[in-house]
């Protein structure tokens, strides 16, 4: 499969306000994500960007950005959007989303969805194991049941499944067959995704498959907050990246 990387970004976050601007080490996080992700060799990386300046601190950094309609209503549909107008040929058959907001995500993370993709599923993700059990209850924590054969059966806020066992962190990153995003965004949302707050569901209930890349370790973290923000600094301090 011929692989494209595209990363939906947006000024208007509610929990810290034009972010994908927020300095890190003397360049803005968005440009910080098109490092991470060009590092994995995943194809060529987009930012498929809300706003105009977005846009421009990416185009100065020397990656690709396309504007999207600020008013679409997911990461998903700028991804589709930003894949239709970049590439409206077909080149690219692999589609990964990578959110604007993972600084610290490891290119190696991002490899590892090919694999799981080439298994037959219509979308790959990434799962970590939970190991600090104030993450159990934490309905910011998505969680994953799976199967042994690291199939999704399903996502929640909630501890799943019962029992004594292993927990599975959801990292929202994902890899889309072509057809299988261009399906997915055309579904109207599902029940269990209003219910959930979980986007992943639609499919899902639509009878898409989704396979999961084990990761070793701990799960990248977003940024959604100052504190957040703080963290992926420290991050690159103490990573000595520049």
């Amino acid at each position: 499969m011929t692989p494209i990387t595209i990363i939906p970004a947006r000024m208007a976050s509610t929990r810290l306000p034009g972010k994908p601007l927020a300095d890190i080490h003397g360049k803005p996080m968005i440009v910080r994500v098109c490092e991470r992700a060009a590092l994995s060799d995943m194809g060529p990386v987009l930012v498929a960007a809300a706003e105009n300046e977005v846009a421009e601190a990416v185009r100065a950094a020397g990656y690709e950005a396309v504007l999207t309609d600020p008013d679409l209503p997911s990461g998903s549909d700028r991804v589709w959007a930003a894949l239709q107008a970049f590439d409206s040929a077909g080149a690219y058959d692999m589609v990964i989303n990578l959110q604007g907001d993972m600084p610290t995500i490891d290119p190696a993370a991002l490899s590892a969805l090919a694999p799981a993709l080439s298994s037959g599923a219509d979308i790959a993700t990434l799962t970590a194991a939970i190991t600090d059990e104030a993450e159990r209850d934490d309905p910011n924590v998505v969680k994953v049941a799976l199967a042994q054969n690291k199939r999704a059966l399903y996502f929640s806020r909630a501890a799943i499944p019962h029992g004594e066992g292993p927990l599975f962190h959801h990292i929202g990153v994902y890899a889309y067959r072509r057809a299988a995003l261009t399906q997915f965004v055309e579904l109207p949302p599902s029940p269990l995704e209003q219910r959930e707050k979980l986007e992943q569901l639609r499919a899902l209930e639509a009878g898409m498959q989704i396979d999961c890349a084990l990761l070793d370790g701990e799960p990248p973290n977003g940024v959604d907050t100052p504190a957040d923000l703080e963290a992926a600094r420290n991050w690159y301090s103490q990573k000595g990246l520049t």
